[in-house]
């Protein structure tokens, strides 16, 4: 005689409400459809929902680089990636650094003749400088032209692209004398 499937549950997965993101060090918790919607931002996520206002969203588009953070140790566009995609996964921003982070060190004190400031209006440095972290946390001694292509996604208009090159060789032999005196 067979068995009736009448009162069996089959086991179907089902999403997980919970959203948990680590953001600068600090895990939090989001339900979907009351603190994240399926289709909000990353980038709206943290400026409006959590206040972290260092990045910018200039194009909202993925074509300039002012709202990069670090995913689990690269450099992404918070605007173009969704907030329940980053769960489970380690999220920081310029908020997220030190005080004497050796690259924003570089980029405040970067105004040289013939190179000029690394910043001017500070629209692009945030997207620029989390850039430079991810850069450099990979390669500590980037040639030039791995400077430029790492932050060639970047734009800046302002025009201060020789003195941002030079505030990230200087972040990284600034990173190398920390590394000796270690």
């Amino acid at each position: 005689m067979p068995k009736s499937s009448k009162g069996t549950k089959k086991n179907v997965a089902t999403p997980s409400p919970d959203i948990k993101i680590k953001i600068n060090g600090t895990w939090h918790n989001f339900e979907l459809e009351r603190d994240i919607t399926p289709t909000m931002t990353l980038s709206y996520l943290l400026r409006e929902k959590l206040g972290y206002t260092g990045l910018k969203v200039s194009c909202d588009e993925g074509g300039c680089g002012a709202c990069t953070v670090i995913m689990d140790g690269k450099s992404v566009l918070s605007c173009m990636i969704l907030a329940v995609e980053t769960n489970g996964h380690e999220i920081l921003t310029i908020e997220g650094l030190a005080k004497d982070d050796p690259i924003v060190e570089a980029f405040a004190e970067q105004c040289e003749p013939g190179y000029g400031t690394a910043l001017q209006c500070g629209i692009c440095t945030p997207g620029f400088v989390m850039s430079t972290r991810a850069l450099l946390d990979e390669n500590p001694v980037p040639t030039m032209a791995e400077v430029k292509e790492a932050l060639s996604g970047h734009i800046c208009r302002c025009g201060c692209y020789a003195g941002i090159a030079q505030a990230v060789t200087h972040a990284s032999e600034k990173i190398a004398k920390k590394g000796e005196a270690s």
